[in-house]
């Protein structure tokens, strides 16, 4: 098997004899490799496929220009914007199928802008000494980025780096030898929820949409769900969104790490992508359970989900501020966006009855949210919940409704 090429990216003055290793093991398994330097100062022991200067040139700058600003942090930034740039034109022409990058901090930050250039399906690897730190954000992170320790990594050769770096080279070829890139023929609809403990409209959402021709890809609204999905709305990949949980907009507005970003809600409507949203779960700020609770929760009804996750009830007051982060950044959207807002409740856990029952919460949310939506939303406020077959049916009704008229082009 000689049928797939990966691009082994890394500073080549340095780390010469890692970069050589890894490309043994992968030519070793019958792949290919194509080499990209990223040094600065140095220079490889042998020419590399694509040197240093043309990293720096694809950027838009110069490797004397780097080593001129006297500073190793602007330095690499060069590098990162030419290595990405470099490596999105040569994925699109078609010179290799996967990507692995060695490096410390300096070559994480780089490999993580090249991992963000390439498309979803192209396999990224990057074996770092920072692999799964608190160093890296998690918006850094492509929707489909591996990450390995680099144990003993830091200078040189020896048993303990090896087993990483062979491991790291086995993946990526395995993986670029068995990846199903998505189609690009067929209309993708992209949906947000959590488990169906929570949320349980995918249930009957699913099959209908597939019933129309469309492909669902459904996110878990934990941080790095709502992440991919962004970024992929960011690319154009869906037809259309089905953004039915909101849930991380409201942790990021009340602090929370478990955060999808600053950009959440936007992506799609700067693409031009229409988009059907409700606010499901709007009301929920999730925090890692193992840690303590922050005392400005302690009056707040709680949910321990698991021992990674516990969920804080907002209370009436505080509603109001989520309410108007949903209304601001859909306010950008430059495509139809449609607002279902369910009476009876956004959570199996807020029926009447159930233990996160808000309806203060809710109706200060709802009230908020009519009166601060822009011009551009159309609101649909209907008597159900949002897990009740009603809301469902007006889903399928404004999409179909957009697919006659054209507002959905496929």
């Amino acid at each position: 098997m000689t049928d797939k090429t990966i691009l082994v990216i890394g500073t080549y003055d340095t780390k010469d004899d890692e970069l050589g290793f890894v490309a043994g093991v992968i030519r070793d398994q019958g792949g290919r490799v194509v080499t990209m330097d990223v040094s600065v100062l140095g220079d490889p022991s042998a020419p590399t496929d694509y040197s240093k200067h043309d990293v720096a040139r694809e950027g838009g700058s110069t490797i004397q220009a780097a080593i001129d600003s006297g500073d190793e942090n602007h330095a690499m930034q060069i590098m990162a914007k030419g290595a990405s740039l470099l490596a999105a034109r040569l994925h699109t022409e078609g010179k290799f199928d996967g990507m692995i990058v060695l490096g410390g901090t300096m070559g994480t930050d780089l490999a993580l802008d090249v991992a963000a250039a390439l498309p979803l399906g192209v396999p990224k690897y990057i074996v770092s000494t920072v692999s799964f730190s608190p160093l890296i954000p998690a918006e850094r992170l492509a929707a489909d980025t591996q990450m390995i320790l680099w144990a003993g990594g830091l200078y040189g050769l020896n048993s303990v780096c090896k087993a990483s770096l062979s491991q790291a080279a086995g993946a990526v070829l395995g993986a670029a030898r068995a990846v199903q890139k998505p189609d690009p023929d067929k209309p993708l609809i992209g949906m947000m929820s959590l488990g169906t403990s929570a949320l349980k409209y995918v249930i009957p959402l699913k099959p209908a949409l597939e019933e129309r021709g469309f492909e669902v890809a459904v996110f878990h609204a934990t941080g790095m769900g709502g992440r991919a999905f962004e970024s992929l709305a960011g690319q154009g990949a869906f037809a259309c969104v089905f953004d039915f949980c909101t849930q991380e907009l409201g942790n990021h507005v009340n602090g929370s790490n478990i955060s999808a970003g600053a950009h959440r809600l936007t992506n799609a409507g700067a693409h031009g992508t229409p988009q059907i949203v409700a606010p499901g779960c709007y009301d929920l700020v999730d925090v890692v359970g193992w840690q303590p609770i922050d005392e400005k929760w302690a009056d707040h009804m709680q949910h321990a989900h698991n021992r990674l996750l516990t969920s804080i009830v907002l209370q009436a007051d505080e509603t109001k501020r989520v309410a108007r982060a949903h209304a601001q950044q859909l306010a950008t959207a430059k495509a139809p966006v449609a607002m279902i807002l369910p009476e009876h409740g956004l959570g199996e856990w807020d029926r009447a009855g159930a233990d996160l029952h808000n309806p203060e919460g809710l109706a200060a949310f709802l009230t908020e949210l009519e009166a601060t939506l822009p011009a551009n939303v159309e609101a649909y406020r209907i008597a159900c919940h949002i897990n009740d077959p009603e809301f469902a049916e007006k889903a399928l009704e404004i999409f179909d409704g957009w697919r006659a008229d054209g507002t959905i082009s496929v």
